[in-house]
């Protein structure tokens, strides 16, 4: 799973990288790329060069800010109508299947990208709206897979270490991206890709089960104890569901609020940071890659050590489970938000901004063992359902965020970064709040199997 979402990860941060490679220096406006010190004639002479060579390798196109936008969140569009049928049949057939053919699905289109830009913007963003729903497939189904596999004191730590490979995804590509780009053309980074996640897909159907019991390579000691810590956990979701009920249920309203504001911040991170880098701190295409790289490897290593710390402290009981959820989100939120309120007045400063990227990103990882895992808590049954519904919420937010970003930064380039990160804290403040009002850690009474039976 950390292979599949290693591919997904790395397919979609592949335009954000990729894109300053393919418009003209002039579809940027020339104050957005200033700062309160100009860069220097030796870094403007580095870029125009590498703008050149670009050329040589490769088509330029004329994207203004806005369709660079719509472009980058346009994965977003068409992925919120997929995550709660493909929640609810994952959870009723397993995921097994609908993880490994939106795999190689996405990765298929993933290589007809270059065909797609040439065709048109519209085509470019055709492609992109189908590749987002197949990508949305997976990140929703895998999580079925859980309820299955994972003792509930090695819960946070087992799904973070799969949750991890969207960051590692992302971590090559920004490392070997602007590299690829620069020297064998923007094109090449569509199809290395598309092509490992390919091979990943194939590996997939042959390695991967729905359940412990039926898989061909574990030992017996390990399916037993599998099998015997989850034996108290109801897990068949059956057809139907307590849609009123879930209607009613705060605790759940503070995870799908969450997962809106949320993703705000995240999907904005992940989609503009090259841009920041490149445009505002004044990083060329290749330094731009290798400094977004760097800190997509810090939240990859935070993740790791976030879901052993959730582990460590709910099998010691140092905290109550519910505590955890809440710290970690909070942590998650409190400290982004000190940092991006920060970054507009220390963007001179290229070493300051880098550091405060850094722990922004750690810290962002905090709610991974918080309120995005929440929903395996306060119902377990209806797990794949229930990740597909906040995904409808997360991708809106993204469609929404990434859009917004890009025509505010193109309507005021001296304030635009400094509005779309207050726009940002504000959205994940509120977001934060009403998580930590409503939230809870225990199985809802809708979601337990007597309850069901009555509705």
């Amino acid at each position: 799973m950390h292979l599949c979402n290693f591919s997904l990860n790395s397919q979609k941060m592949s335009l954000s990288i990729a894109i300053p490679a393919m418009v003209n220096s002039t579809a940027w406006p020339g104050p957005l790329n200033a700062s309160t010190e100009g860069p220097s004639a030796h870094s403007q002479d580095g870029w125009n060069g590498t703008l050149r060579q670009l050329k040589a390798v490769a088509p330029l196109y004329d994207w203004s800010p806005e369709i660079q936008g719509i472009l980058l969140s346009s994965t977003n569009y068409g992925s919120f109508l997929a995550p709660i049928p493909t929640g609810y049949i994952a959870g009723l057939f397993g995921a097994k299947y609908l993880v490994g053919v939106s795999l190689l699905l996405s990765s298929i289109l993933a290589l007809f990208i270059p065909l797609a830009a040439d065709a048109g913007v519209l085509s470019l963003i055709v492609l992109r709206i189908v590749q987002g729903i197949a990508q949305v497939m997976v990140l929703t189904s895998q999580f079925s897979i859980w309820v299955k596999w994972a003792p509930p004191l090695e819960k946070s730590q087992l799904i973070n270490i799969a949750l991890s490979g969207e960051l590692m995804g992302s971590f090559i590509t920004l490392l070997v991206g602007g590299f690829l780009c620069e020297t064998k053309g923007w094109p090449s980074i569509f199809y290395i890709f598309g092509g490992i996640g390919c091979a990943c897909s194939f590996l997939w159907f042959p390695l991967a089960y729905d359940d412990p019991i039926n898989h061909p390579f574990i030992s017996t000691g390990e399916k037993e104890y599998i099998v015997c810590s989850l034996a108290q956990q109801d897990r068949s979701p059956g057809w139907s569901l307590p849609i009123k009920a879930m209607i009613k249920s705060l605790p759940l309203w503070g995870i799908l609020v969450f997962y809106f504001t949320g993703f705000w911040t995240i999907n904005i991170l992940m989609a503009y940071i090259p841009t920041y880098i490149s445009s505002v701190l004044q990083a060329n295409l290749r330094d731009s890659g290798i400094l977004s790289a760097l800190l997509l490897g810090v939240a990859f290593i935070s993740t790791i050590l976030c879901g052993l710390l959730a582990d460590f402290l709910h099998s010691r009981k140092i905290f109550r489970l519910i505590t955890i959820r809440k710290l970690s989100t909070a942590i998650g939120v409190l400290v982004p938000s000190v940092v991006l309120v920060s970054l507009y007045w220390v963007r001179s400063s290229i070493s300051t901004s880098m550091g405060l990227l850094a722990l922004c990103s750690a810290a962002t990882t905090f709610c991974q063992t918080g309120a995005l895992i929440n929903f395996l808590d306060i119902a377990p049954r209806y797990t794949s359902f229930l990740r597909g519904l906040s995904q409808v919420f997360g991708h809106l937010s993204g469609a929404i965020s990434s859009t917004v970003a890009g025509f505010l930064i193109s309507q005021d380039s001296e304030f635009g970064w400094r509005n779309v990160f207050l726009i940002s804290v504000s959205i994940n403040m509120s977001g934060l709040v009403f998580y930590l009002i409503f939230s809870q850690a225990k199985v809802q009474d809708w979601a337990t199997e007597q309850t069901v039976t009555q509705l």
